[in-house]
């Protein structure tokens, strides 16, 4: 059996100290004698004088209480019984052990208010690791403290359309009596919906800073507990600390992993932290000044009874930045870094990057400028971290002379496909695996079919020039098949709307003998462009674009 002892800092330690020995001065203060001792000639002139009121006794000393110098003693063994025998003495009891019991039991009960206080409950012994409900948690959780923001919506660019529907949640946070009086009801929950790194949670923290109001953050891996009950528990204590802070901002990030559909599947513990958010929505008045943001990646997962009207009532798509919002958003993370280039330019080649992506890349290329020891961060610093950022660091994997000409091969039909159907790229290197970067944006029937030709222009190259290809291919025929079964089954970009595997396979064949023929009639070109790669490992648009210059 381990015993849980509270955990304290410095200054309740201090303070509780501090207590105690002004508790035992106390007690020393009452039970201490501080009457004078006399001798026998005194206490015979005082009690012949008649000048005592009282007289008491104990086991050592007589003490008289005279008019005129208060309480004095004398040792029993100084006087004589003839002396006193006149007096009418009281025998004082011995109650000192009965003030040091008192005394001590109010030290010893004042300690055991600020341990209960401190700990949660009233402290006694615990046996750690037995699960009974939600007593049984190990370590005492404190309750959620709100956090004061600093992220203005200045601070954040690209994000205007987002920002118009928050205003309304700000100003009613501002002045809630204006809409209380209007008789208009403002939605308890706004929930963000967007992809990974587009700014949700930032948004969230410019909402409570642009209102001035206490923030709580709680992510919703954090109430996905193992013991039975604690995650309806800390939901509870969240709410019931925004409430003593109103006006407040709730913050969920990821509600998904708490708020998912309810399949049938028993979840006990996942249902129940659920059912408590769901009655803490229906719990606060509308006055209570509480307003709740969540963000998902995914809310296709999420609970219907979650999204009904009154708990997440409005929902705010968030989406990747279009290029206009890349240019404020690169702006932003340009504006304290001393550059000389384009904004314009690096918005156009970051395609699908989100502002988590944009925020990376800035980075990247102000570190890479200083360890060039340069002073200004310029064009072919961006395009040097670019496949870093998106791809991460990769490591060109140690080939054979035989195997490097084919990867160079492999890599120079890509690239002359890419710059003839102009898809966007800034360079390519032996070890890419894709060119194009992925994009959210809506694309025609011939734009996918292009995606699809520079995939499978890579093996095409080598089966041209070698009569077969590597299994480094392997990725990109991958793509390659989900891309024209996306377009069959999902988009309905068939001779019919009526998916079929006989039109999938019809449509491979087609764009593949399309591409071969393309390659076969440009080899030239293929061949220059291999050349470059060959010598030095990397080509960009530009370069592949002047070689390239009589064909296209």
């Amino acid at each position: 059996m381990n015993i849980t002892w509270p955990n304290f800092n410095r200054n309740q330690l201090i303070l509780l100290a501090s207590g105690g020995i002004i508790l035992l001065l106390l007690l020393y203060a009452l039970l201490r004698d501080s009457s004078d001792i006399i001798s026998l000639d005194e206490a015979t002139h005082i009690i012949t004088s008649n000048r005592i009121e009282k007289a008491v006794m104990d086991s050592q000393y007589l003490y008289l209480s005279t008019v005129d110098k208060g309480v004095v003693k004398i040792p029993i063994s100084n006087i004589s019984p003839q002396l006193t025998a006149q007096l009418k003495i009281e025998v004082r009891k011995e109650n000192g052990w009965v003030w040091f019991i008192l005394i001590s039991s109010f030290i010893g009960g004042v300690v055991w208010w600020v341990m209960r206080n401190r700990s949660g409950e009233i402290f006694q012994p615990k046996e750690v690791g037995v699960t009974k409900g939600v007593e049984s948690e190990p370590y005492s959780q404190s309750a959620p403290t709100p956090v004061k923001s600093n992220v203005r919506f200045n601070d954040i660019g690209g994000i205007g359309d987002v920002k118009e529907e928050l205003e309304e949640i700000i100003d009613f946070l501002r002045n809630p009596k204006r809409y209380y009086n209007f008789g208009a009801r403002m939605p308890r929950g706004v929930l963000l919906v967007g992809p990974p790194g587009v700014g949700k949670t930032m948004i969230a923290k410019a909402v409570a800073a642009e209102a001035d109001v206490p923030f709580f953050y709680q992510s919703g891996a954090s109430f996905v507990q193992i013991y039975v009950g604690m995650g309806a528990k800390r939901v509870h204590e969240l709410f019931a600390a925004a409430k003593k802070n109103a006006p407040s901002i709730i913050f969920i990030d990821e509600i998904d992993a708490v708020g998912k559909k309810r399949d049938g599947g028993r979840n006990d513990e996942r249902e129940g932290t659920l059912n408590q958010l769901l009655t803490e929505m229906d719990g606060f008045e509308e006055t209570s000044g509480i307003v709740v943001i969540a963000a998902t990646n995914n809310i296709d997962v999420m609970d219907g009874a979650l999204l009904r009207a009154g708990r997440f009532d409005r929902r705010i798509f968030v989406e990747l930045p279009t290029s206009a919002e890349r240019v404020s958003i690169l702006e932003k993370y340009l504006h304290t870094i001393p550059h000389e280039l384009s904004i314009d330019e690096i918005a156009k080649m970051t395609v699908g990057f989100n502002g988590a992506s944009l925020a990376a890349l800035v980075n990247e290329a102000a570190l890479l400028c200083l360890r060039h020891n340069e002073f200004q961060v310029k064009m072919e610093h961006f395009l040097s971290v670019k496949d870093k950022v998106m791809l991460g660091k990769k490591r060109l994997a140690i080939l054979s002379e035989k195997q490097r000409h084919h990867q160079a091969r492999y890599q120079a039909g890509k690239v002359f496909s890419a710059t003839w159907f102009d898809l966007p790229f800034e360079k390519i290197t032996l070890s890419n695996e894709s060119i194009t970067p992925p994009t959210a944006e809506p694309l025609l029937k011939h734009e996918i079919e292009d995606h699809i030709r520079i995939h499978l222009s890579g093996l095409i190259a080598c089966e041209l020039r070698f009569g077969e290809h590597s299994s480094s291919a392997s990725h990109d025929i991958v793509v390659a098949r989900e891309l024209v079964r996306v377009m069959i089954y999902e988009y309905g970009m068939g001779t019919s709307l009526i998916p079929s595997e006989e039109e999938s396979t019809a449509l491979m064949n087609q764009l593949y003998d399309e591409t071969r023929i393309l390659l076969e009639r440009y080899e030239r070109s293929v061949n220059k462009i291999d050349d470059i790669l060959s010598e030095y490992e990397s080509i960009s648009k530009a370069l592949a674009r002047e070689v390239m210059h009589d064909v296209l």
